[in-house]
């Protein structure tokens, strides 16, 4: 079970997203009112607040947003999960259509660090549900298998 920590949206590509905290998610197209929103594979993008906690220790001075993510999520390693995961938080559904991306030209982020972890680090997803994402939000992996432990050898 994740924890949803910002929620983020630019008006322009190139640019930086900003937390708004609350946004409306509409059905195959994306975040209402981000520029990287269509009918594509890539509508919302995810990272692991984790991630992000672990590249701002080594002295990164980022926003939430910064990497063009949408959803910094707490609690997931989003790069582990496979293709065709869907996530569900309040009345969105998404399904992970993409891991990680090729960066064809360096962002400021790493030309400053000399590193990005949105490349290997970011997924994306296309919503299947629209509905709207607040910070705080709880967001769950639908049909996560949990295995029971196998049962003891009956004597």
């Amino acid at each position: 079970m994740g924890k949803v920590i910002a929620v983020c949206v630019s008006e322009q590509k190139g640019t930086q997203k900003k937390n708004v905290g609350t946004a409306q998610f509409v059905e195959d197209w994306g975040i209402q009112g981000d520029a990287h929103a269509g009918k594509w594979h890539r509508q919302v993008s995810l990272l692991s607040h984790e991630q992000v906690e672990a590249f701002r220790a080594r002295g990164a001075v980022v926003d939430d947003g910064a990497f063009g993510e949408n959803l910094v999520v707490e609690g997931y390693d989003f790069k582990a999960l496979p293709i065709g995961t869907k996530f569900k938080c309040n009345d969105v559904m998404l399904e992970l259509t993409q891991v990680g991306k090729q960066c064809h030209a360096h962002c400021e982020i790493y030309k400053v660090m000399g590193d990005c972890i949105m490349p290997r680090e970011g997924v994306f997803t296309k919503v299947l549900h629209g509905g709207t994402i607040s910070v705080g939000d709880e967001l769950t992996v639908v049909g996560e298998q949990i295995c029971p432990p196998p049962k003891a050898a009956e004597a």
